[in-house]
């Protein structure tokens, strides 16, 4: 499986962004995606995760600003990142997993300042 993120950048405080993730190869082994991110000097963290399913999970940080969805016909997950704060500054990864296998795109910069 591979994995193509984008849509990251530089935003103001209280603007949005919407990352995009398009995944290619072994789909159907895909059973959850999601988006982390990690900011200098910190761990990577989950920020929102949807199953094959369509359930979804958030941190609580970010739970009442961010939405991810998926789109099935394009393999693509996005992250709408709306109400954005300066501790959202991070890079940011898309991630999937199924069958024990993990897999992570290239991170994507989102930076939030004024």
């Amino acid at each position: 499986v591979q994995l193509q993120a984008s849509g990251g950048g530089l935003v103001q405080p209280g603007g949005s962004l919407r990352l995009s993730c398009a995944a290619s190869g072994r789909i159907f082994s895909i059973n959850a995606m999601g988006w982390y991110r990690q900011a200098p000097g910190k761990q990577r963290d989950l920020v929102a995760v949807i199953t094959s399913g369509g359930s979804t999970d958030y941190a609580d940080s970010v739970k009442g600003r961010f939405t991810i969805s998926g789109d099935n016909a394009k393999n693509t997950v996005y992250l709408q990142m709306n109400f954005l704060k300066p501790e959202d500054t991070a890079v940011y990864y898309c991630n999937a997993h199924g069958y024990g296998m993990e897999y992570w795109g290239e991170g994507t910069q989102v930076t939030v300042s004024s």
